[in-house]
């Protein structure tokens, strides 16, 4: 796989995958705002799924816990602008905007298809990448600014998010757990989500569920993908990067393992 990413500065980049495709499950520290140039992504969250591509235009909040898996298509590169919004830029954007009206926070995927607002002031980014030397500090921050202005003024509920700068609080561990199983984080990032440390993530999870976090995470994945191939039909190679397996033989291995057959095998016992 080939990545290339141009940084404008360290929260404007042009980001590029070459390769048939690149699976990433990601909690982001910013707030990203996306545009497609090229290419297709697939963002899987616990209980829904976007398809983005060309033109689309999306916000993916911080903390936000998704599978996302970018595909090149029609011979080009998975090719986007991404803005990082960071906490302390937000931070300054807010400090003298009185927001009048709370809003519900709503941890979700904002879509933006094809707005020409938006679209023309990432697009505006764009040639930038091909200056040479160090781009301005004033500028980028001049862009990040309209961008967020924009955001705004598209949809007002925006704020509940883009205004939120708390932590996450503690949280049912169990309903946490079921909901995002599929999703490969670092023990200590899913102790973050759920308001806990490390050693107190582990006491409670052994508490409720008896049993190992690794463990627990690839039974349900295992459980998972054997609904999708038997009742949903869906191939092994669509599957296995879904429910949260890496590698397609690891998959296979771990599920002859449990169900004392292969994947594709159970396909077959099923037509």
């Amino acid at each position: 796989m080939e990545h290339i990413s141009k940084y404008l500065t360290p929260e404007i980049k042009l980001s590029s995958y070459d390769d048939k495709l690149f699976k990433s499950d990601l909690m982001f520290d910013d707030h990203m705002l996306i545009w497609f140039i090229s290419g297709e992504t697939k963002i899987i969250q616990a209980d829904t799924t976007f398809y983005f591509k060309t033109g689309d235009i999306f916000l993916i909040p911080r903390n936000l816990l998704a599978t996302i898996i970018n595909y090149p298509k029609n011979g080009q590169p998975h090719k986007t602008v991404v803005m990082h919004l960071s906490i302390e830029r937000l931070k300054k954007f807010y400090e003298k905007i009185d927001i009048s009206k709370k809003h519900t926070i709503e941890q979700k995927i904002y879509s933006f298809s094809n707005h020409p607002l938006l679209e023309s002031c990432l697009a505006s980014v764009s040639p930038y990448f091909e200056l040479k030397g160090e781009f301005p500090e004033n500028i980028a921050s001049l862009k990040i600014t309209e961008a967020i202005s924009i955001l705004r003024e598209i949809d007002k509920s925006v704020d509940a998010i883009l205004a939120n700068f708390d932590e996450p609080g503690k949280v049912d561990l169990i309903s946490f757990m079921e909901r995002n199983f599929m999703f490969n984080m670092p023990m200590e990032k899913l102790g973050y989500l759920t308001g806990r440390s490390l050693s107190t993530f582990n006491r409670d999870f052994k508490k409720y569920f008896n049993i190992t976090p690794q463990k627990w995470l690839t039974e349900k994945r295992l459980q998972l993908a054997y609904y999708q191939l038997s009742e949903k039909k869906k191939k092994p190679t669509e599957v296995y990067l879904e429910v949260g397996f890496e590698d397609l033989s690891h998959f296979s291995f771990a599920f002859k393992k449990k169900y004392g057959v292969s994947p594709n095998k159970l396909m077959l016992l099923d037509l």
